[in-house]
This record gives C-alpha cells, sequence and structure tokens, in this order.
C-alpha cells in the first residue's frame, strides 16, 4: 500500500555541515507520526525540506499520494496540503482571532473590501472544528499561550491541510493547556489528518504516537510503531546511551553555611494580570541545588526576577550574611548572582553575535587593557568553556542563531559561570532541549554545585525538579506551600501543596 508521504534518500549539506544523510520518512494518513531525536539530529532541517523551506540535495524524493513532486516554497508545499506550526508562536496580538486565521487571504466583497462579516463566520466554523468556544472578534493578545496555539491550529485547519507538521507545540503550555492540545492532535488524526509530531517529553511521545522514527547525526536510525519501542531503547537509539545514565542528582556537596537568605520578599505592586508574590521566605546553602516547582501563575519567575533585580520588591536579601542592597540586574551582579533567563532567545543571547560575544558579556572587563579588549584572550578563554561543556559549535566565531537550542542554552550558561558567581539562578534550564543536552546541563548544575556554587533551579518539569534538586520549595499563587527534602519529596505531596 502507498503510503500518503514518503521522503526517500533526503539529504541536505551546508556548508561544513553534512545535516540530513539518505534520510528516510513515510506518513499515511491520519497516522500521528512521532520524530525524535537530539538537537542537531535534524529534525527541523527534514521538515524544512518537506515544507518548501529547503531543497534537497540531488537524488532524495518526495511523492504524496504516490505522485513525485518538487517542492519549490512554503506556499507551494500549503497548496499540496502540508502546513507547519513552529515551536514560536506567529501569531499577531494585535488582530483578531480571525484576521490571524485568515491573514493575507481575507475574503472580499464583490467591491473588492474585506468581508468581516464572512470572515468572522468562516473563522467560527474553523473553531468549532476544534471545539474553541471563543468569539473570533476576540483580540489575540488577551489570549493564554495554549490558546494562541489553538489559533495557529485553527489556521492550519483553513487551509485544509492534509499534513501538519508541531514542532514541539506543548514545549511553553501549562500541564492542562498540553493535555487538551494533545486531545486536539488526536482528533485532527481521527479525521484522516497526517501529523508529523516532533517532542522531547517522553511522556507525551507515548500518549499520542502511533509510529516513531529516530534521527541521529543527520541519519535515520531506526522507525518502528510506538507499541514495539520502550522508553529506555528510544533514549538509547537516540543518545547512544542507557536511560539510567542521563538523569538525577549526584552526590550531595551541600555545605551548612547558609550563601542566600530571602526575607519577606513581596511585589511592590502586583502585574498586569492581578499575579503577586507575597512573604517569600528561604534559605540556599553553599553547594545546594535548591529547585523551584509551581503550576502556571505560582510567582516562580517573579520571584527570581526580583531577587536579580529585574522587578521591584519589598524585603531583604542577604548573601553570606551581609544584606545587599539590589535595585537593579549590576546590583545582583556585583553581589555574585548570576541569572540563565527562561527565554534563552530573547532574554540570554544576542542572536546575531557570535558565541565569543556572548560569552564574554557579564565579564568583559576580564579581558579589557587600557580600554581595548584583548580578543586572544577572550577567543582562548571561550575556546575553553566551549570544551568543557561540550558546546557544539565549529568554533568561537560562529553566530549564536546557528546552534541548536542545546548549545545555545549552554553559552547562557557559560557566560554566567565565567563569572563566577556564588549564587546561579537557572530558570527553565531544559526548555525545549533533548534528553542528551538536558544530561549534560545536569552533569553542569552537578559539577557546579560540587564546586560550591549554590544553584537555585526553577522547573515547570516536575520529574526533573525531583531528580535535581537537593531540597524543593513548591509555590502556589505568590506564596511558599510546600518545602521538600529530597528523601521526603514525591510527585503526589508535590503536587498536593501546588494544587492545593
Amino acid at each position: 500500500m502507498t503510503a500518503f508521504l514518503e521522503m526517500r534518500n533526503i539529504s541536505k549539506a551546508f556548508p561544513g555541515v553534512k545535516a540530513l544523510d539518505n534520510v528516510e520518512l513515510t506518513l499515511e494518513r491520519g497516522e500521528i507520526h512521532v520524530l525524535a531525536g537530539e538537537n542537531g539530529a535534524g529534525k527541523s532541517t527534514l521538515m524544512k525540506v518537506m515544507t518548501g523551506v529547503y531543497r534537497a540535495d540531488h537524488g532524495g524524493e518526495i511523492r504524496i499520494d504516490g505522485q513525485l513532486v518538487s517542492i519549490r516554497n512554503p506556499l507551494h508545499a500549503r497548496d499540496l496540503g502540508i502546513t507547519i506550526i513552529y515551536q514560536e508562536l506567529s501569531v499577531l496580538d494585535n488582530l483578531t482571532i480571525a484576521e490571524n486565521i485568515f491573514l493575507a487571504r481575507e475574503p472580499l466583497t464583490s467591491a473588492g473590501l474585506i468581508d468581516s462579516r464572512k470572515m468572522v463566520a468562516d473563522a467560527r466554523d474553523v473553531l468549532a472544528e476544534l471545539d474553541f468556544k471563543i468569539d473570533p472578534a476576540t483580540r489575540v493578545g488577551t489570549l493564554s499561550v495554549g490558546q494562541k496555539q489553538l489559533v495557529e491550529i485553527a489556521r492550519a485547519i483553513s487551509y485544509k491541510s492534509q499534513i501538519i507538521v508541531m514542532d514541539e507545540p506543548t514545549a511553553s503550555l501549562s500541564h492542562h493547556e498540553a493535555t487538551v492540545l494533545l486531545g486536539l492532535v488526536k482528533k485532527l488524526a481521527a479525521q484522516g489528518i497526517g501529523v508529523v509530531y516532533i517532542s522531547h517529553k517522553l511522556d507525551e511521545i507515548f500518549e499520542i504516537a502511533d509510529r516513531i522514527t529516530v534521527l541521529r547525526d543527520g541519519q535515520t536510525v531506526d522507525t518502528r510503531p510506538a507499541s514495539e519501542m520502550t522508553r529506555d531503547l528510544l533514549v538509547r537509539k537516540m543518545v547512544d546511551r542507557e536511560m539510567s545514565q542521563l538523569f538525577g542528582r549526584e552526590e550531595s556537596y551541600v555545605r551548612p553555611d547558609v550563601m542566600m537568605e530571602v526575607r519577606n520578599l513581596s511585589m511592590s505592586r502586583r502585574d498586569e494580570h492581578g499575579a503577586g508574590v507575597e512573604n517569600v521566605n528561604f534559605t540556599l546553602h553553599k553547594g545546594e541545588i535548591l529547585g523551584f516547582f509551581g503550576l502556571v501563575g505560582a510567582g516562580r519567575t517573579e520571584i527570581m526576577e526580583m531577587i536579580f533585580g529585574c522587578r521591584p520588591s519589598k524585603g531583604e536579601i542577604w548573601i553570606e550574611g551581609r544584606k545587599a542592597a539590589i535595585h537593579a540586574p549590576a546590583d545582583a551582579i556585583k553581589a555574585g548572582i548570576g541569572f540563565v533567563t527562561e527565554d534563552r532567545k530573547e532574554q540570554g543571547l544576542v542572536l546575531g553575535m557570535t558565541v565569543r560575544e556572548n560569552f564574554s558579556l557579564t565579564h568583559l572587563a576580564d579581558y579589557c587593557r587600557f580600554d581595548f579588549v584583548d580578543r586572544g584572550r577572550e577567543r582562548t578563554r571561550c575556546g575553553e568553556f566551549i570544551k568543557t561543556l561540550g558546546i557544539k559549535t565549529p568554533g568561537t566565531e560562529q553566530k549564536v542563531v546557528n546552534l541548536s537550542g542545546g548549545n545555545q542554552q549552554k553559552v547562557v550558561i557559560a557566560k554566567w559561570v565565567a563569572r563566577r558567581p556564588r549564587v546561579l539562578i537557572v530558570d527553565e534550564p531544559t526548555r525545549g532541549i533533548d534528553i542528551g543536552a538536558k544530561a549534560e546541563v545536569h552533569a553542569l548544575l552537578n559539577r557546579l554545585a560540587s564546586e560550591g556554587v549554590s544553584v537555585v533551579v526553577v522547573s515547570s518539569d516536575l520529574p526533573e525538579a525531583l531528580a535535581i534538586s537537593d531540597r524543593l520549595i513548591v509555590l502556589k499563587q505568590g506564596r511558599i506551600t510546600g518545602d521538600f527534602d529530597r528523601s521526603e519529596a514525591t510527585q503526589e505531596k508535590v503536587m498536593l501543596a501546588a494544587t492545593g
């Protein structure tokens, strides 16, 4: 039987890199086909070939319903019934849901004007297919991230797409929003739509996959029904290591000395959503990895931003027994605090700059003599961290935008580690990166703690938070509702504290 979509012998080379090497992928109608692999394995490149962003090198072929096609560009791919939804949302906040769904193809009246009434009616029909009960005239900027993701899917449905590619669609969603989205993916498949689903999350892979294809180093490692794949086997095929080797806190190196104490930390004013943080108190010991967990809106990131001086706050922060006056990030840095932000692309990196330039942003003065930057010393030091952290890059002068997500995350961590902080706050350290890169980030945090650095890890991934933390603080609506030692923390106890 002929597959609905066939990609045969797909290769793609860039200067100095062979991204794809004779990759194979097939998709049946109504199938959810998960594409798994580490960052840099070739998943995104393969999807860009499928959707016309890249042209495959000579020798590869793509067939749809048995017919050989040459996909010229993304518009041609869409005409062929192929749509991709990227991890970074492409909706426009200042437009309505209907305007986003039919952007650049609005229905027109006989006078050539936009027929707003028909556009809203058509949008309502599309939303009804997804059981998304919301007024199409609603401004997208007022929606949650999960709702915006549904608008993206509604737009894909409106194209009458027969193949929908989803690239890490739940990476920024709450647990509830992710559950809703996975249910929607199953519904699309039941309607005969083929779904190629890219994810690093093992739980959701095994919840929705019909088949799984694993890529490693630009090659197809394996394709098999999900029922014939185990978690251990999937991890081994992705990273060529056993799952037991990858995760968890190594030997604890916590010292009795208090490195940081936070007293009665509260927001000076509530944010635009009415969220607040009130009377947060905790201590952080030398060499400790202290985890923070909570559901969306619990105040995890807000607390870290207040400690780092990004938000106005009330309360006291003490570092090694001395009260620190922190009113801005510069004050926090001076006090010995580093902050790896949740959004590495928007807040952690300057994407158009090189690895070297990003690396030295936090400590450029270390390489300056007589107001000039010693590029040689800067390049040498950056090279040492590239080697130590295993950052996969052609060299120090590679632009950060060209690195995979996991390697971008290592660059952000490197720029703070190189400054030798006493306290390192890491917000969502492994969001959007693959299993192998997660293991490397965990190993790095373990090593920093063993060297006496006090680490605060904020994570919405409960298994990760439990695995990496010496102690876990749980938040609900801006207040601490649980403080568990490693030996007593369980998923049940933590979720009870997080939900009440």
